[in-house]
C-alpha cells in the first residue's frame, strides 16, 4: 500500500511541502518532455504548462486540507479556467489531466504513486505513438477547392487523388456565391511530399483556375 509523507498528527510542515513540491516539477517536468517527444507540433505553451501545473494542484490541494467548503470553491475556480483557454486537441487534455493528478496525488503526501501514474500514463503514451492506429499522421493536409456548380465533384478528381495521395476523404462541401460554386474541403496524405505543386495544378486545370489551397492539418477540431 502507498503511504503518505504527510503526517496527519503533526500536519503540514515545510520540510514535506519542499520535498513535494519539488517532485510535483520534476513529475510535470517528465510529462512536459513526454508531450514533447510525442507531438511533433508540441505548443511550448502547453509545456511550460505542464510543468507548473502539477505545483499549483498541490499547493492547492494541501491548502484545502480536508475542507469540504474550501475544496468546492477550489472545484469552481478550476471550471472557470476553460473560459479563458483556447480549445486544445483530446490528446493534449490527456496530458493536462496527468499534470492534474500528480498534483493531486503530490498534494496529499503520495509521492510513489505520483510516480508510477506518471511513468505508467508515459509508457501507455508513447507506446501508442508507434502503432500506426494511433499515432499523428505527420504528413496530413487539408485541400479547399472551389469548383463550378455544373462539376460533379465525387468523380472529376477521382484519378488525381488515386495517383497522388495515399489516403484521402472528403470531409464537406458546401455551396458558395449564392449557389454557383461548390467549395470542397478533403484531408488527405500525398505518396510524395515533392509532388504537391505538380498536383495543385492539375486541380486547377479541372476546376476552371478557381481557388485551390492547400494547408497542413491541425488537430484543434478533435473532441472528447
Amino acid at each position: 500500500m502507498f503511504s503518505t509523507i504527510i503526517d496527519t498528527t503533526v500536519g503540514l510542515t515545510a520540510q514535506s511541502a519542499i520535498f513535494c513540491t519539488l517532485t510535483s516539477a520534476g513529475l510535470g517536468l517528465i510529462a512536459s518532455l513526454l508531450y514533447r517527444l510525442n507531438n511533433p507540433r508540441a505548443s511550448k505553451n502547453l509545456m511550460v504548462t505542464l510543468v507548473v501545473l502539477p505545483i499549483l494542484v498541490q499547493s492547492v490541494i494541501m491548502l484545502v486540507n480536508g475542507s469540504v467548503g474550501a475544496g468546492l470553491a477550489v472545484m469552481g475556480a478550476f471550471n472557470l479556467v476553460r473560459f479563458r483557454s483556447a480549445p486544445g486537441t483530446s490528446r493534449e487534455l490527456c496530458y493536462v489531466f496527468l499534470a492534474m493528478g500528480i498534483g493531486l496525488a503530490t498534494g496529499m503526501g503520495y509521492l510513489g504513486y505520483a510516480l508510477i501514474i506518471t511513468l505508467a500514463a508515459g509508457l501507455i503514451l508513447g507506446l501508442l505513438g508507434f502503432i500506426p492506429a494511433f499515432g499523428i499522421v505527420k504528413s496530413a493536409k487539408l485541400l479547399k477547392i472551389l469548383i463550378p456548380e455544373d462539376l460533379d465533384y465525387m468523380t472529376c478528381f477521382k484519378d488525381l487523388f488515386a495517383e497522388y495521395t495515399a489516403s484521402h476523404r472528403l470531409v464537406m462541401s458546401k455551396t458558395v456565391s449564392m449557389g454557383t460554386l461548390y467549395e470542397l474541403r478533403y484531408e488527405l496524405v500525398l505518396k510524395e511530399a515533392s509532388k504537391e505543386k505538380e498536383f495543385l495544378d492539375k486541380i486547377r486545370a479541372r476546376n476552371g483556375n478557381l481557388t485551390v489551397m492547400c494547408s497542413i492539418l491541425t488537430d484543434n477540431h478533435e473532441e472528447m
